[in-house]
């Protein structure tokens, strides 16, 4: 499979328009909870979909989920309406799922004894096309590195520039990149030899 299609498998989704939101992001700087709540049901989904795509935890991607939206009714104000609020609450998502990955790194660095295990990562069954193929491609995207996996979901997905994943990440252009090269290299390896095992009638 090609990078181009790999990409496609996973579509970047353009945040929605919804001409009703300008009028709730004032009433929320108001301080208008229920108009609150009515941007929290239009956005849900899509902010957990990010959050689940980056930390491939469900119950780490709804906690995340709920993070997201207290920051943003706590940034409201720097919400300026140069842009969809759809993408601007997606960057806040973005930044508060990094946030809790440096956390987690670093007590995990506090508290690791000084035998390190080699990673590894669950062998998934990969293909793209179906409904069920573009599941198993979505468990293959959740068992990448931690690294290839965040370059992958903001570049490929969600549809981040190069330049902007370094911003919010604080490493440079040249490892995102490579970041970005690893995930498409293991992703196509694996849906490789899924396709292998098919034309052998193995699983």
């Amino acid at each position: 499979m090609s990078s181009a299609a790999l990409q496609n498998a996973l579509p970047f989704e353009s945040a929605e328009i919804d001409p009703e939101v300008p009028r709730l992001v004032e009433r929320c700087r108001a301080g208008d909870t229920e108009a609150f709540e009515k941007i929290f049901r239009l956005h849900q989904g899509r902010i957990f979909a990010v959050c689940l795509r980056m930390t491939a935890d469900p119950d780490k991607a709804e906690s995340l989920t709920q993070d997201t939206f207290v920051r943003s009714w706590q940034k409201l104000e720097s919400y300026r309406g140069d842009g969809p609020f759809g993408g601007w609450i997606r960057r806040v998502a973005v930044n508060t799922v990094l946030d809790f990955t440096r956390r987690e790194s670093r007590q995990q660095k506090r508290f690791r004894n000084s035998s390190s295990e080699d990673e590894t990562y669950e062998q998934e069954a990969m293909n793209c096309g179906s409904a069920e193929d573009r599941i198993d491609l979505e468990r293959a995207v959740a068992s990448l590195p931690e690294g290839a996996r965040t370059a992958f979901v903001l570049h490929d997905v969600e549809g981040f520039r190069h330049k902007e994943i370094a911003e919010m990440t604080g490493l440079a252009v040249g490892t995102i990149k490579a970041q970005l090269h690893r995930a498409r290299k293991l992703l196509m390896d694996r849906l490789s030899d899924q396709e292998g095992r098919r034309d052998n009638g193995t699983r």
